[in-house]
């Protein structure tokens, strides 16, 4: 499979968009532990947690630094660097023992664990998806380390727009498991979480435009070379 083939940039283009989605999961899921492992006592259904509130404020550390990594990991295959795909293997392993073992409490203190098994489930998914990228037929075209910068924005776009809409809507798409007595906690913080949403959607429909633009260019100079 060649590098610039339209199937290895479809490859790296989902890869790099579940990295992304994958990094931006796992922050959100880290910030949104702060209420059990911070305020235990306060929700009735979190009241069993309490005792191991200090390893739940590790989670907390621990989610947002997987999250950040997953991140850089993404920012990296866009790049096209070659340690890319080892980094965003170590950030999906960790998240994946870490997050496996926050289930594993969780389930085991107060009987239920979710919205963590959506961040456990959906790094699984991707990680996944990068070991079989690894196959070697495959990873001849695939190889984030031959990518470029240019070829690469399209994914990096869309995953910074994803991003946004993820961080614009999480206070529905987890209110179901966030809501106590009629409240719902995962609407929270809603200031800044709308300024960073509106932020990712700009940033990435800005990369998109410049990708258009680049290609529009691209394609007058090349009709210009034909008809010289």
């Amino acid at each position: 499979m060649s590098t610039n083939s339209f199937f290895a940039k479809f490859l790296r283009f989902i890869g790099i968009l579940l990295m992304g989605l994958t990094g931006g999961f796992t922050l959100l899921g880290g910030i949104g532990t702060t209420c059990a492992a911070l305020f235990p006592t306060k929700y009735e259904s979190m009241t069993a947690l309490a005792s191991f509130q200090w390893l739940y404020i590790l989670f907390v550390i621990a989610g947002i630094a997987i999250g950040l990594w997953g991140i850089w990991a993404t920012i990296k295959l866009v790049k096209g660097t070659s340690d890319s795909y080892v980094m965003s293997l170590q950030a999906l392993i960790a998240g994946v023992l870490i997050g496996g073992f926050h289930i594993y409490m969780s389930q085991m203190l107060r009987g239920k664990s979710m919205p963590v098994d959506a961040v456990v489930y959906t790094t699984v998914l991707t990680l996944a998806v990068f070991l079989i990228l690894r196959i070697p037929f495959i990873w001849q075209g695939v190889d984030f380390g031959k990518g470029n910068t240019k070829s690469n924005l399209p994914a990096g776009g869309a995953a910074t727009i994803m991003l946004g809409l993820m961080t614009l809507t999480i206070q529905y798409t987890m209110g179901s498991t966030h809501t106590w007595g009629g409240v719902n906690y995962a609407d929270a913080f809603n200031t800044s979480m709308t300024v960073i949403g509106v932020g990712l959607l700009l940033v990435g429909a800005g990369l998109c435009i410049s990708v258009a633009n680049v290609w529009e260019r691209a394609g007058r100079l090349t009709v210009q070379g034909r008809s010289a």
